[in-house]
Formats: structure tokens, sequence, C-alpha cells
């Protein structure tokens, strides 16, 4: 499965290897590509390990926002 999240607040390279590392660490996720340009993250994922909620509170965890 793939999703796109749209994650405000993230500004640099920092910001966008926070939301990876983040999502990165979630049994399920296989692939993370942030977009800084446009606050776009498009996660590859196991629906089955992991839900959009997860995601949302893992990328909140390092405090952005996820807008659905």
């Amino acid at each position: 499965m793939q999703k796109t999240l749209d994650v405000k607040g993230m500004t640099c390279g920092h910001c966008e290897q926070s939301v990876k590392g983040a999502l990165d660490e979630l049994d399920g996720v296989t692939v993370v590509d942030v977009n800084l340009s446009n606050g776009k993250v498009d996660v590859t994922c196991d629906e089955e390990k992991v839900t959009l909620d997860d995601m949302r509170e893992a990328v909140e965890e390092q405090g952005y926002d996820v807008i659905a």
C-alpha cells in the first residue's frame, strides 16, 4: 500500500530526517520518500502491520502536523 501524508512544519534537512527516521522505525514501513519543498511524504507499507494512525502519531511525536 502507498500513502501520501501532508506534513506541515518541515523547513530543513533535519526536519526531513526526523520525519523519515520516525516512519522508518515503524514495523511494516518499507519506503519513505520525503519531499521537503511541498511537505508531502510518500510511504510504502504493509497495511496489515501499520495503519495511517500509526504513521500520523509517529510524525506528530516529532513535532509536525499531519493534515489528512
